[in-house]
């Protein structure tokens, strides 16, 4: 699938809030975008999502889905990042919540211990690592049932290490998921790949992360039986014909 942005704008009350951009996100690729750092960034994550509505151009999904239940923004400011106050146990348990998950305390628990967290449990959000909070927050959104697109909203403004967040980016990428990455504060020359920019409508594209399994041998052997029976009637069809 894709979800395709088409010379997207935005404007507020005080004056534009993202200048006219194009952009694609793609089932199993990664897309890194580039912008000033500011209000214009999350204005074009929110459009991506279906929370806001273009001044202009257009957001769609392809085939045809509905972005706010498609599309999960991770750790936006002011709009999805987690009350830095609150305990890695309660933040996953809110988060699992939200995907329909069970969020007990047992659950929690198994989560975090699955995911190499469980000593972070009781640690305020806001005293996690960079890579740890980046990581954790990405793995929770994709667990959100029939979730296909993640963004990831400025992961740069936790660190300057750029691996942290696109060996994160790239790993679920890998697993399919449409991944989009936009960053702010690093410089274009450090990301991992030419970036797509905001207030450009010609853009690199996606990289694709994801290549689909070879058949399996059960699965190939499978299909013979087809292929023989076409053969039998192109055969019979042939002797009828003489």
């Amino acid at each position: 699938m894709q979800v395709r942005a088409d010379r997207v704008s935005l404007k507020g009350p005080h004056g534009p809030l993202l200048p006219p951009t194009s952009l694609t996100v793609e089932e199993g690729c990664l897309t890194v975008v580039h912008g000033e750092p500011g209000v214009g960034i999350t204005a074009l994550v929110l459009a991506l999502a279906g929370r806001l509505k273009p001044t202009t151009g257009t957001v769609t999904a392809e085939p045809e889905g509905d972005l706010r239940r498609l599309v999960a923004v991770v750790d936006s400011p002011g709009v999805s990042e987690p009350d830095e106050a609150l305990s890695l146990r309660v933040v996953t348990g809110e988060e699992l919540a939200l995907a329909h998950r069970p969020s007990s305390k047992d659950a929690v628990t198994a989560w975090l211990s699955q995911h190499d967290a469980a000593p972070y449990a009781d640690s305020r959000f806001e005293n996690l690592e960079p890579a740890l909070r980046i990581r954790l927050l990405t793995a929770l959104a994709a667990e959100r049932d029939g979730v296909r697109v993640l963004v990831l909203d400025t992961p740069d403004r936790h660190t300057s290490d750029v691996e942290t967040w696109t060996a994160v980016a790239k790993e679920h990428a890998a697993r399919g998921f449409a991944v989009a990455v936009l960053a702010a504060t690093t410089p274009e020359p450090a990301l991992p790949f030419p970036p797509a920019k905001v207030g450009e409508a010609e853009q690199p594209d996606p990289v694709r992360l994801y290549a689909p399994p070879e058949p399996t041998e059960a699965e190939q052997t499978k299909q013979l039986p087809e292929t023989a029976e076409l053969t039998a009637e192109t055969e019979n069809s042939e002797g009828d014909r003489a």
